[in-house]
Parts: structure tokens; sequence; C-alpha cells
């Protein structure tokens, strides 16, 4: 009976010595994980990295050394991946998938995308290069805590890619080739174009300064194709595209049967958009 005891304690011990093998203790990363997706013009531009914290330490200067090379974040390097061919401070770079790397300065930072996705800085080589360039670094109003990158300033074709810590602030114009991407699938779709197709090439046509022409054309053929089920939206923006052509009377029309078309629906913002186009007119 005591070896049975003896036997049974034994393997409670191995049993326990095995589990405590395999536990592990789960606590936070002290440079949390991020990933964020931006479209850009018709690109989507995917970012992941590190965040580490101030956490009372100096950052440029001191923990991050000015004119050495940065993973750009923590642990491992930051990555960006990106589906169309984009321009990274005036620099082409064709779709992929890239690591971020960075050599901050006082004044500006030389910006590197390297198409070794997974590099560091000991691995890294520099003929792996797809784009080396420098941009300024500004003075940041605020302090900012935590290691970010983010986009702003998006238009139709560009953004910048912010690079935010501490009171340094980085930005990384990217341009997209949009208009070049959309005048293709308008040309494409159109054989075999629906209302909506016609009104998104029209606004596209009149936002863009295109040939003004082709906009009334397509925005004529929006609006006959609706007809029966006519749209307060693409009135109002025949009535805009005709008045730059030149057509002040069309687009008083048209502009006033939105503006019924809107009323009846309780849109307030087109009965004043509408309101305030026939009055740019008398």
């Amino acid at each position: 009976m005591r070896i049975i005891k003896q036997a049974a304690l034994s393997i409670a011990l191995i049993g326990v010595t095995i589990s405590s093998g395999y536990a592990q203790v789960k606590t936070p990363r002290p440079s949390p994980n991020c990933e964020i997706e931006q479209e850009v013009g018709l690109t989507e531009v995917e970012v992941k990295y590190s965040r580490p914290g101030m956490k009372g330490r100096s950052i440029f200067g001191e923990l991050v050394a000015y004119d050495k090379m940065w993973r750009t974040g923590a642990n491992e390097a930051t990555s960006i991946k990106i589906k169309d061919t984009l321009m990274f401070a005036g620099n082409k770079v064709a779709p992929g998938k890239y690591s971020l790397l960075t050599i901050p300065g006082e004044t500006e930072w030389t910006i590197i995308l390297n198409t070794d996705a997974k590099t560091s800085v000991n691995s890294y080589k520099q003929e792996k290069d797809a784009a080396r360039f420098t941009v300024k670094s500004q003075k940041y109003t605020e302090t900012i805590e935590t290691f970010t990158i983010d986009f702003s300033n998006l238009t139709d074709n560009s953004a910048d890619m912010r690079i935010l810590w501490e009171n340094t602030l980085v930005l990384i114009p990217i341009e997209a080739q949009t208009d070049a991407a959309v005048m293709k699938s308008i040309e494409k779709t159109l054989a075999g174009a629906s209302s909506r197709d016609y009104y998104s090439s029209a606004r596209y046509y009149f936002e863009n300064d295109k040939d003004i022409k082709k906009a009334v054309e397509w925005i004529n053929k929006a609006v006959a194709m609706d007809s029966a089920d006519p749209k307060f939206w693409v009135l109002y923006w025949q009535a805009e595209i005709l008045k730059k052509s030149g057509d002040k009377k069309g687009a008083i029309a048209a502009a006033t049967k939105s503006k019924e078309l809107a009323a009846a629906a309780k849109y307030d913002e087109y009965v004043k958009k509408n309101d305030d186009l026939i009055k740019s007119m008398k």
C-alpha cells in the first residue's frame, strides 16, 4: 500500500511538473502591436508596427540615437504593404511588402523602404532598398506619449503618412496614380454603363476640370436613365455641371426639380444647396 501511495504521489508530481512547463503567464506587451489600413486614391496601404511608450524617457537623441538606423518602432521592423504603384516623396514604389526603416536626424530623417520585409537593423542590406530619401522633421506642439504612425491630409490622389513620437513629427507625402486608374475604369465601364456609372464619371470629370462636354453628356444620360425614378442628388449635380458648361437655363431647371424632390424627401441639406445654386445664377 505504501509503495502504491508513493507511486501515485510521483505521478502527481510529474503531472504538476509537466503542467508547469507548459503554463505561461500572460501580460501586456510593453510595445503593443498595431495594424492600420488606409486607402490612398484607389490603393490600399497597410502598415504593421509596434508602439513603444515614452515612459518618462527622453526619446530622440537619447533612446533613439540620431544618425543611426532605427527599426521605426519596437520589436520587429515596421512593415508597409501597397497594392498598386505609389510615389513616396517623389520616389516610385512598386506593389509589394517592404520594411520601413529610418535614420532620424535633428532636422531631417532618412526614410528607407527595403524589399526584405523582415529585415532588421543588423541584417539590413542597402542593395535591397526600393526607395531611400530624406524628409524634414518638425517640432510637434503636443507631446506624443506612444509612438504613432497614421495618415492625414487625404485627397483623391494623395495622403501624408505621419510618424509621431515625443515632440517630433515626420511627414512622408504619398501620391497615387488615381487619375490614370479612374480614366481606365471609366473607359472600360461605360461600354455597358448603368446610370450610376454615368453619374460617377460625370462628377469625376466635373470635379477634376476635365472635358465639360463629356461631363454634360454623361450626366444627361444618367438623368435620362433614371427618368422613371429621378434622384434629387443626381439632378443637383446635373445643375452644377450645366452651370459650369454655361447652360444657366438648364441648370436652373435641374436645380428647381432637385429642390422639389429633396423637399419631398425632407432632405434639407439639398434644399439649401439648390437654393444657393439657383441664387448664384440670378
